[in-house]
């Protein structure tokens, strides 16, 4: 039997992410919200003197607005992410005092100090909305309505910036959550590939004193050999996109998912024009990861793997805090499953350690989509959950499945799906990084 993801108020499923959201939204609900977490008994003395008497015996509350500015910092900073557009909303002085660097680093810290937990965006019903992972629980904290109300099909995260594919895969967003910045791109000025579906997206940033921003769009058709790859550089004037001189001797599948780390992303590749082999021999490709550098704006070398994948094996790439990558692999038709963890990753060097290993023939009997899943890990915890269906034929349900040692196994019902794609999520750590407007 499966659960259901819980809400932060204690909801289920992905009608709970809705409603616990909603109220966030209303300034009512704010302002009662704010009130409850100032008299809690580990604030300041001084926030207990919200409520007082009057002359005539009756109950009188302060209101949050009246608040001093360090109570109202310290009272802000416990709100989720999701409730903060709510906030300041409802009171200019909350708007301007929410986007002020002292207040980030506060409300990071509170929020890092509430839970061991690792926060994740994930589009559902082309909405985008955050689940907090202090696994092996899973919580849905709400979404993260952005101002144009947009529908949205495929998000890539960087630097707390979200790269949006709209649900028309013709429009790009990129906003930044958490000070609800928001910056339409230009669209390409070259004729698209009819294949919108084919294109892939990474968003990452040049190393310098200042970051630089910038989006890689590419499709790469071995049908055809119809290969473009093109760069929209946000802190440019001209607000358009370049291409790119690229003639890879590798292929990127349409539906691998780049991984961005350190402002860079990496994809799982394969050989282009694979040798053919003598009779009787195996047909086998090489397979290994590829980088694309934001700072030099080329990919790098091949990177090795530490297996070989075959055409219908899963492989799926993840981030650990941002810090290190970590891969998924499952071989055709096995219910064998291994987590590998990199202890070193550069553009141009890698290395490899054996997370953990198990036989997923007790729990399920269907292997992982060998496409556009997600994966994460605690590698403290030594869990890993795994975002799929919840079988490899019917796509009916999205499901989390939270895999530990020792035999560990449970499903988490994230609820029924209206898509064909598997669920898709990636980690997101809010900043203050500016888009330039």
């Amino acid at each position: 039997m499966s659960e259901t993801v819980k809400s932060r108020r204690g909801f289920g499923s992905r009608s709970a992410c809705k409603k616990s959201n909603s109220s966030c939204k209303d300034g009512s609900f704010t302002e009662k919200h704010l009130l409850g977490e100032a008299t809690k008994k580990d604030l300041p003395a001084k926030s207990k003197k919200l409520n007082t008497l009057s002359k005539d015996g009756s109950k009188e509350t302060t209101s949050m607005v009246d608040l001093p500015r360090d109570l109202a910092e310290e009272v802000l900073s416990r709100l989720p992410v999701t409730c903060l557009r709510g906030a300041r909303s409802s009171c200019k002085k909350w708007n301007t005092l929410t986007k002020a660097e002292s207040f980030f680093r506060k409300h990071m810290g509170e929020q890092a100090s509430a839970a061991e937990e690792l926060t994740v965006v994930m589009v559902i019903e082309f909405r985008v909305y955050l689940m907090a992972l202090n696994l092996p629980s899973i919580t849905c904290q709400g979404s993260l309505d952005n101002s144009d109300r947009v529908d949205i099909s495929l998000v890539y995260h960087c630097d707390g910036l979200l790269l949006c594919i709209a649900k028309d895969l013709a429009s790009f967003l990129v906003w930044n959550p958490y000070t609800s910045q928001t910056l339409w791109l230009e669209p390409p000025r070259s004729p698209p590939h009819p294949r919108l579906d084919c294109y892939s997206y990474a968003i990452g940033y040049e190393n310098s004193s200042s970051k630089c921003y910038k989006i890689l769009r590419f499709i790469d058709r071995l049908r055809n050999d119809f290969v473009e790859h093109e760069i929209y550089d946000l802190s440019s004037p001209s607000n358009s996109w370049r291409v790119l001189d690229v003639t890879p001797d590798w292929h990127i599948e349409s539906y691998a998912r780049g991984v961005s780390l350190k402002g860079n992303t990496y994809w799982f590749a394969r050989e282009r024009y694979p040798a053919k082999p003598a009779v009787g021999e195996p047909y086998e490709v090489a397979d290994f990861l590829i980088c694309f550098n934001f700072t030099t704006q080329r990919f790098g070398p091949r990177l090795g793997l530490p297996f070989h994948t075959g055409f219908e094996c899963t492989a799926t790439l993840s981030s650990v805090r941002e810090e290190q990558l970590a891969v998924l692999f499952q071989i055709d038709n096995s219910l064998h499953m291994e987590i590998w963890v990199t202890t070193k990753i550069e553009p141009e060097e890698v290395s490899w350690n054996m997370f953990f290993a198990v036989n997923m023939e007790p729990f399920l009997d269907f292997q992982f989509g060998m496409s556009q899943g997600s994966f994460f890990i605690d590698q403290e915890k030594k869990v890993v959950v795994v975002f799929d269906k919840d079988t490899d034929m019917c796509f009916t349900r999205n499901i989390a499945y939270v895999i530990g040692e020792g035999g560990y196994f449970r499903q988490v019902d994230l609820g029924e799906s209206i898509e064909f794609h598997r669920p898709f999520g990636c980690s997101y750590v809010p900043s203050l990084a500016q888009i330039k407007q």
